[in-house]
């Protein structure tokens, strides 16, 4: 397991430079940690890094939201913290973006750890001290 320390939003941007330089070769993460222990924060810096055009935000009443890179790569933030059943995301067509080419940024990835393939790097946010700790496998 690594694990990359942010102890402030300065850091935030070097951290999420740092996490995908670690985990280069992966395109589907799977996200998961207490309510408000920056999950959204760290996937908007993710975008930014990847030099995503839109405006980030959440996806939790959309459940998905899909933006564009300055590159034309597509990526898809999901968020599932109010799903109910699994079926939703089956409803959803979850395969289509799961299992396409596009980057995939999943919030409350343990709602949904049955549907997930072993090309998601899990990915869990702690916070501990007000420093938000990083670990992934």
């Amino acid at each position: 397991m690594q694990v990359i320390k942010i102890d402030s939003l300065s850091g935030l941007s070097s951290a999420a430079d740092h996490f995908l330089k670690l985990t280069r070769g992966y395109r589907k993460f799977a996200f998961t940690g207490e309510l408000g222990s920056g999950k959204t924060t760290f996937i908007h810096a993710l975008c930014r890094q990847l030099g995503v055009k839109n405006t980030v935000t959440s996806p939790t009443f959309a459940l998905v939201n899909e933006y564009y890179t300055v590159n034309g790569e597509t990526v898809y933030h999901f968020d599932f913290y109010r799903i109910k059943n699994i079926e939703e995301v089956y409803d959803i067509g979850y395969e289509e973006y799961f299992y396409s080419d596009a980057w995939c940024f999943i919030e409350w990835a343990e709602k949904v750890e049955e549907i997930l393939s072993d090309e998601f790097l899990r990915v869990q946010i702690e916070v501990s001290n007000d420093l938000r700790l990083v670990n992934f496998r």
